[in-house]
């Protein structure tokens, strides 16, 4: 059984106990959250699709902690203009685990 569901305004595929990286989502560690806009529920077969979400399906999911990404390097240079700029980001992420899937 998996599921296609909209966490932080991206599409995931979960299925139960899978382990994902969302962006920053504002709970503690050990909250439990619940989803419930679910777009696609395959149940064994039978495919439910939503127009837009499912009804009555939500995704249960349990915060297992905050994490950053990768270092990005931003460099910008123009040749012959003595212009650079060097920038550095890291994303913040949460992880969570798929508990449950009703639907």
């Amino acid at each position: 059984m998996y599921a296609i569901v909209e966490i932080a305004g991206q599409q995931f595929k979960v299925e139960k106990d899978k382990k994902l990286f969302v962006h920053r989502l504002d709970s503690e560690a050990g909250d439990s959250l619940d989803f419930e806009k679910v777009l696609l529920v395959d149940n064994d077969g039978k495919i439910a699709v939503g127009t837009p979400t499912v009804e009555g399906a939500k995704v249960s999911v349990k915060v297992l902690g905050h994490v950053q990404g990768d270092k990005v390097i931003v460099f910008k240079k123009k040749r012959r203009k003595g212009y650079k700029k060097k920038n550095g980001h890291r994303q913040q992420f949460t992880q969570i685990q798929v508990e449950t899937i009703v639907g």
